[in-house]
């Protein structure tokens, strides 16, 4: 598969039009719907979802027209339990794993481009995953 995973911090930019990151990632939205698909899994919509007032709300928001949902892939759950455990290894502080970690290995498992503004995480515990990030 490919496509666009977009990370909730770009998704909320938009939806909350924040003053500082709304035009990047509306940019990104219009490059990536260029391209391919704009994609979203299961973690990500709940990571979304306190920004709206209702689930109506939300899944207008997200509208499956322009948002392809995604199954989060239950092979994903062992490259976050990976990466989780290199985090804990590292002095990582957080008793579960992130939802960046399953967001991760679900762009690594099936070859996606994460777009997100917040690469370090991604970087480090998912080196191979295309990102597109702010310069």
């Amino acid at each position: 598969m490919s496509g666009f995973l977009f990370d909730t911090n770009v998704l909320l930019d938009v939806a909350t039009a924040d003053p500082a990151w709304l035009s990047w990632s509306e940019a990104q939205l219009r490059t990536a719907a260029g391209q391919g698909p704009i994609l979203i899994n299961p973690i990500i919509y709940a990571e979304q979802a306190p920004a709206f007032a209702s689930a109506a709300e939300l899944d207008q928001w997200l509208d499956p027209a322009v948002f392809l949902r995604l199954p989060l892939p239950y092979a994903a759950a062992w490259s976050a339990a990976q990466a989780f455990l290199k985090y804990r290894r590292g002095s990582g502080a957080k008793t579960s794993p992130l939802p960046d970690f399953y967001i991760g290995a679900h762009a690594e498992l099936q070859n996606l481009t994460l777009v997100t503004r917040d690469p370090a995480r991604y970087r480090t515990y998912f080196p191979k995953v295309p990102l597109m990030v702010p310069e």
